[in-house]
C-alpha cells in the first residue's frame, strides 16, 4: 500500500468510529462548540475596545475643538455611542455566561436583558421629527411589553429552581 494511503484510512476508519460512538461525538461536538465560543469572545473583546476608543476619540475631539467644553455633535448621538458600549459589555457577558455554564435558563434571562437594553437603546436614540416615529415607539413598546413579560416569567422560573 501506497505511504500517502494508509495516514488516509486510518483517519476515515477513526472518522467511522467516531460516529458510531454517540458519547465521543457529543465530546467533540462540546469541544467545537467551545473553540467557536471562545472565539467569539475574543471577537466581541475587539469591537469593545475599538468601540471605546472610538467613543474615546468621538468625546476628546468633541470636548476640545472650539467652541470648548461643548458638544457640536447632538447629545442624542453621544448617547447613542455610550449605549453601543453597553450593549457589546451585555453580549460579551452573554458569551461568557455561556462559557461558565451551560444553564440555558440563565443564558435566556441574559439575552432578554441584553434586548432590553438594545430597545432602550433605540428609544434614546430616536429621532422624533420623523414621520414614521410613532409607528416605531409603538413597535418598540410592544416589544418592550413582550419582553419584559418574557423576563418576567423566565426569572420568576429561575428563582424557583434555585435552592
Amino acid at each position: 500500500m501506497r505511504c500517502w494511503l494508509r495516514p488516509l484510512i486510518l483517519f476515515w476508519q477513526e472518522v467511522i468510529l467516531l460516529l458510531q460512538d454517540n458519547q465521543r461525538f457529543l465530546q467533540l461536538l462540546s469541544q467545537i462548540e467551545g473553540m467557536a465560543t471562545r472565539v467569539l469572545a475574543i471577537g466581541m473583546l475587539l469591537v469593545v475596545i475599538v468601540a471605546i476608543i472610538d467613543l474615546g476619540r468621538i468625546l476628546t475631539v468633541e470636548l476640545f475643538s472650539p467652541p470648548l467644553g461643548q458638544f457640536s455633535l447632538e447629545l442624542v448621538k453621544i448617547f447613542g455611542l455610550f449605549l453601543n458600549v453597553l450593549v457589546a459589555l451585555e453580549i460579551l457577558e452573554n458569551i461568557t455566561a455561556y462559557l461558565k455554564t451551560h444553564v440555558s435558563s440563565q443564558i435566556v434571562e441574559l439575552v432578554i436583558v441584553t434586548s432590553l437594553i438594545a430597545i432602550a437603546r433605540k428609544i434614546i436614540i430616536l429621532d422624533i421629527g420623523q414621520p414614521e416615529t410613532v409607528a416605531k415607539l409603538l413597535g418598540l413598546a410592544i416589544a418592550i411589553l413582550a419582553l419584559s413579560a418574557s423576563y418576567w416569567i423566565v426569572r420568576r422560573l429561575n428563582y424557583r429552581r434555585r435552592p
